[in-house]
């Protein structure tokens, strides 16, 4: 029989089919034979639609291509079902008392990015879980009024709302709650990452590892590295087995809010409004390799232009009401909502009210990016143009 011609790059049906054929027997050894080409699996992103990402070409090598997708997590759903985790798990039976934000376009894996894991945890008056590490960096944002600690390495941070409170990959932690009223936190860690790269593990012996282990100073952190522009140079060890990590484990939710402030008459970034990161104070850098963690002020009525990244970002809302524009779909959010952008997708945010401030914490896999030379940015004009930012 003669066989069929194709297009150039397609293999002729018959050929085809022959291969299918093959790779159903060779399946068993775990091997795949080449039937299709890598080239229209994806187009560039900067020359993807307006809006929209880059396309997955039919036929593309892989099954299927989940993306996860822009979504908004609103407090007032999601809370009481936190408040009844507490009541039916008590801490003395279960090592959390928290729930997973899930984004609904990734079928499998409890993650909101394939890069980032959020939960949302709550310790109720006298909470005290047990003291651990693991190779995932994790931070912890406090959205109660206060009443809870951390101890990192030994150090003991109170927190209050607005702190961010790091315990960078193999760092000794644990956490609990000496007020009187429940404390809740939203928990950030980059372990779908690490559980990609097969790098997962967790340790909970401390007291066989660290059996003479005293207390770490008062404030310690903070007298080292807590004034702007001022590094110390003659420092004990880094605590912890983490590396290009931040030194620094709690960054202040006022000391956050003041920065901001005493920059609100500046003009900002077009694409963010006022904006701040929390950095490694020694050198600049971000606070995980993997992650980095920013403030942003959008001022009464503020919005800002729209821009998209090849980097995910997850947001948790401080203060304020408005909403962001995600490729044409609006998320609506305000006090302690979430909600996650995927990479390439445009997006602005707007503050929808005329006379209070809108506050946002976001966390983005951008340094990732970075690292592997795969970052780019771009923005629009006042004219509606595609201006590239990185």
């Amino acid at each position: 029989m003669a066989t069929k011609v194709s297009h150039k790059g397609e293999l002729p049906p018959d050929v085809l089919r022959e291969m299918e054929a093959l790779n159903g027997e060779a399946g068993r050894f775990h091997i795949w034979l080449r039937t299709q080409p890598n080239s229209p699996v994806q187009r560039p992103w900067h020359l993807a639609a307006p809006a929209g990402r880059p396309p997955v070409a039919p036929g593309a090598v892989i099954p299927s291509h989940p993306r996860a997708v822009a979504h908004v997590w609103h407090w007032k759903d999601i809370a009481p079902y936190l408040y009844r985790v507490a009541e039916l798990c008590p801490l003395e039976f279960t090592e959390r008392q928290q729930f997973l934000l899930v984004n609904p376009g990734l079928p499998t894996g409890i993650k909101v990015t394939n890069t980032i894991r959020v939960a949302v945890s709550i310790y109720r008056p006298g909470d005290v879980a047990e003291t651990h590490l693991h190779t995932p960096n994790a931070s912890r944002t406090i959205l109660s009024a206060g009443g809870g600690y951390t101890i990192v390495e030994g150090e003991r941070f109170a927190a209050e709302r607005g702190d961010l409170l790091l315990t960078p990959n193999g760092t000794w932690h644990g956490h609990g709650n000496d007020g009187a009223e429940p404390i809740i936190w939203m928990d950030v860690l980059d372990w779908p990452l690490l559980d990609y790269l097969d790098v997962i593990w967790i340790r909970s012996d401390y007291a066989s590892a660290r059996p003479n282990e005293a207390p770490a100073p008062a404030g310690w952190s903070q007298k080292l590295y807590g004034q702007g522009g001022v590094v110390p140079r003659s420092v004990p060890p880094t605590r912890g087995t983490g590396i290009a990590v931040s030194p620094m484990f709690q960054y202040r939710g006022r000391a956050t809010r003041a920065a901001l402030d005493a920059m609100r008459d500046q003009d900002g970034s077009a694409y963010e409004g006022v904006e701040v990161e929390f950095v490694n104070p020694v050198d600049g850098t971000p606070v995980f390799p993997t992650l980095a963690y920013k403030a942003q002020l959008l001022r009464p009525a503020e919005a800002t232009r729209p821009f998209r990244h090849t980097a995910s970002a997850m947001y948790v809302v401080l203060e304020g009401t408005g909403y962001t524009e995600v490729d044409g779909v609006r998320l609506d959010w305000g006090p302690n909502d979430f909600f996650v952008i995927p990479n390439h997708q445009w997006r602005s945010h707007v503050n929808a009210d005329a006379h209070k401030d809108a506050v946002l914490y976001q966390v983005t896999d951008a340094p990732l990016l970075r690292a592997i030379g795969q970052y780019r940015a771009q923005g629009r004009g006042r004219d509606g143009a595609v201006v590239d930012l990185a």
